[in-house]
């Protein structure tokens, strides 16, 4: 009998702070997907030299060799094609999701010129934090339904979305049930 391999997953962190609460969320998913036996690498998008999208269309063009912006986002594209799995954990900042993260989706436009079908198959868990008591007064909702469209659009899987509020540095560790949730989603986009 064939032994089962490994789902790679890829964790993109997408807030200033490395141990912030969309840190400590994605952290809970890596926990579950770990323990499902997933082989985890987390790459933090602030600090890496990712560049907004200029509308040049290199990358739609026939027989494209890529994005033509020469950053760090090469490296990520390879990383990306090789992961069965992402997961995308962001704070909420001025009512959707982090500069950071919004600037990697952008740049996921050129996805295609790499790989047929780059986002065939794929899966993809959402952790997001936001200080408002309320997940549509925050704008939470308005992030979670962005990542909702564009994964539908790509033909990604969203396994799962967990998000829950906490504004100070480490207080989403307060919410058990939470973090709990965050696991059982990890151990949900490990296992298959």
């Amino acid at each position: 009998m064939a032994e089962k391999k490994a789902r790679k997953v890829i964790v993109l962190m997408g807030s200033p702070r490395k141990k912030g609460n969309s840190a400590i969320l994605a952290q809970q998913i890596v926990r579950g997907a770990e323990g499902a036996g997933a082989k985890v690498e987390t790459v933090y998008l602030h600090g890496m030299k990712i560049a907004p999208c200029k509308s040049c269309y290199a990358c739609q063009k026939r027989n494209s060799k890529g994005c033509a912006i020469k950053d760090d986002m090469q490296t990520l594209y390879k990383k990306l094609l090789k992961s069965d799995c992402w997961v995308i954990a962001s704070p909420v900042y001025w009512f959707t999701m982090s500069a950071q993260v919004k600037l990697f989706l952008d740049r996921c436009f050129a996805l295609p010129a790499y790989a047929k079908d780059p986002f065939a198959g794929k899966r993809v868990a959402i952790a997001m934090t936001y200080g408002d008591a309320d997940p549509f007064a925050s704008g939470c909702v308005n992030a979670l339904r962005t990542f909702q469209d564009i994964f539908r659009f790509v033909g990604m899987k969203i396994v799962g979305m967990v998000y829950g509020r906490a504004l100070k540095a480490g207080e989403i560790e307060n919410d058990r049930a939470l973090l709990q949730q965050a696991e059982d989603l990890g151990r949900r986009l490990g296992s298959g």
